[in-house]
């Protein structure tokens, strides 16, 4: 049934890169932080929806802190380059996927930020300094995530949002961005945690070299052939992805992963909100995909 009896979807949202507190956040802080998070996914569910917020009971899984590694001291990191080694070569397996040319993606010991950013913001019509940051963002927290299959910040991230799936109950997992790639790991780990929806949004699940290859579970199989899978149990992956998201690349998650039940590609926005979880949270294909779980 729908309307004012109808029990609240449970949801539980996944974020992605760029969502840190800061180190000094923890105990009844963090909780209210991350209590205006869910709040904040909740308007932006219902925008694109048009329904009241009481129709969601949404619970944010947390996890920016557990990738923590230590404070980086004031000037100790080139604003033009990525000086960790695992950070460096994600960057460049990302470059070459996006087709950037050699001696733009080159330098002689690092990969030079400044021509990268510029080559992509032309290509996909962004803004070349936001962007700039947000690379140096984004691969710092996908190496401080991926660095090793039994790194400690990797096992706590991911045990984190399992703990927050299996104390909510959610019949929806939302995960955005990096989000996806630890909801995805933790779905696995823990089999007896079942959402009826996978959704995942700009992910990077597919990224050869950087991602794919460094998943728990490992995907199967050789070469072009190799291919990963979905959560287990009956929980339905959709995966959504702005063709303009640079960071949702490959395109089509379906083709390295078997069980995805729909992918789409389609404009989320044309500017630099091209990554924005609140873009992907608030557009149709989002609604579309939620919309059968309130009975719309």
């Amino acid at each position: 049934m729908t309307g004012p009896a109808a029990a609240p979807l449970r949801i539980v949202a996944v974020h992605g890169v760029g969502n840190s507190f800061g180190p000094e956040a923890s105990g009844t802080r963090l909780e209210e932080l991350r209590a205006l998070k869910a709040r904040a996914w909740t308007r932006q569910l219902t925008s694109g929806l048009r329904v009241a917020p009481n129709r969601f009971d949404l619970d944010f899984a947390y996890y920016a802190d557990k990738l923590v590694t230590g404070p980086v001291a004031q000037g100790a990191r080139d604003p033009d380059f990525l000086d960790d080694p695992l950070e460096q070569e994600m960057l460049t397996a990302w470059a070459r996927e996006l087709g950037v040319p050699e001696e733009v993606s080159q330098g002689h010991a690092t990969v030079p930020l400044r021509g990268l950013s510029s080559w992509v913001a032309r290509r996909f019509d962004l803004a070349e300094g936001p962007l700039r940051v947000f690379i140096q963002l984004l691969f710092r927290e996908v190496a401080a995530y991926l660095r090793a299959e039994d790194a400690p910040e990797r096992v706590a991230a991911r045990d984190e949002v399992a703990r927050r799936i299996a104390g909510h109950g959610p019949r929806i997992v939302i995960a955005h961005s990096l989000g996806s790639v630890v909801a995805y790991e933790a779905l696995h780990a823990h089999p007896e945690l079942q959402p009826e929806l996978f959704l995942t949004l700009g992910s990077p699940l597919a990224l050869p070299r950087a991602v794919f290859e460094r998943l728990i579970p490992s995907p199967q199989g050789a070469g072009p052939e190799r291919r990963g899978t979905r959560p287990p149990g009956a929980t339905r992956w959709v995966n959504i992805a702005d063709p303009g998201d640079p960071v949702a690349i490959p395109p089509q998650l379906g083709r390295f992963f078997d069980g995805i039940a729909l992918d789409h590609t389609t404009v989320i926005n044309p500017l630099f909100g091209f990554h924005h979880a609140e873009n992907y949270m608030r557009s149709a294909t989002t609604a579309a995909t939620i919309a059968p779980y309130l009975e719309l």
